[in-house]
């Protein structure tokens, strides 16, 4: 299918692996050209000299901590006029609810709520001028099925997601599609940091904790980050105008609810 934004620019925050990654060369192979964010420099300037030599396109690399005010200005200036917003940023650690105490909260805000509404407070009006535009957040299923262990990616995801609610329903008008693409778990670095914490705590090896969480999914595997990001790039596409702030579960089936 021609997902009909080749020409179109993107910027796809914590994009060097993971399930940015899938998202940045998902959106490429469609023929984006993209402004691609990280913090470490060696693996995002490898990163996007894969996509370069891949798929063609033009990449601008930002090397920083986006949840920063100094990062934020940093992308932002790069990524002026961009069509297309993805916004991603590595959850909080697990724990237990006594475990956290403000600074804690304020960290898992700073990077999982107030991050992305900057940035889409920085680019969303440029969008709106243009009478064009795609915001896909990627949130958590925690959005929909709380994990007890995550409680400030709990916290924080869900307060964004109630912005999204509001403001999407704003810009809509205008041509700008804002949703929220919520991952289960993907064989990304995460899952393997959630596994080994697993692990640890259960003195089980870090295979018999990953068999033990795929067999909770209908499934039976982990989604991979090639899937997370076609979905995305649909999400982002001209296919996709009539989807206004929607929360997109992709689990595997691991949620079991009907909303």
């Amino acid at each position: 299918m021609d997902l009909g934004i080749r020409g179109k620019r993107a910027l796809v925050c914590a994009s060097s692996k993971g399930l940015g990654r899938g998202c940045a060369e998902a959106l490429a192979e469609a023929g984006v050209d993209l402004v691609m964010n990280a913090r470490g420099q060696e693996a995002l300037e490898q990163a996007a000299q894969e996509i370069r030599d891949r798929f063609g396109v033009e990449v601008v690399t930002v090397a920083c901590d986006v949840t920063t005010p100094e990062g934020q200005k940093q992308v932002i200036d790069a990524a002026q006029g961009v069509d297309i917003l993805v916004t991603n940023a590595g959850g909080p650690p697990p724990g237990m609810w006594t475990d956290w105490n403000r600074e804690d909260f304020i960290r898992a805000l700073d990077a999982n709520m107030l991050t992305p509404i900057a940035l889409m407070k920085a680019l969303v009006p440029g969008m709106i001028d243009r009478g064009w535009g795609r915001v896909v957040n990627i949130t958590s299923q925690s959005v929909k099925s709380p994990i007890p262990a995550l409680g400030l990616s709990n916290s924080a995801r869900a307060g964004l997601t109630g912005y999204v609610a509001g403001t999407s329903r704003q810009v809509a008008p205008s041509g700008v599609n804002i949703n929220n693409l919520l991952p289960g778990i993907h064989d990304t670095d995460r899952a393997a940091s959630l596994d080994g914490g697993v692990s640890k705590k259960e003195g089980i090896s870090v295979e018999e904790a990953r068999a033990r969480r795929e067999a909770t999914i209908p499934t039976r595997r982990y989604g991979t980050a090639a899937e997370f990001g076609a979905t995305c790039a649909f999400m982002c596409s001209q296919h996709a105008g009539f989807m206004v702030g929607q929360n997109v579960l992709l689990d595997g089936g691991a949620g079991n609810q009907t909303m």
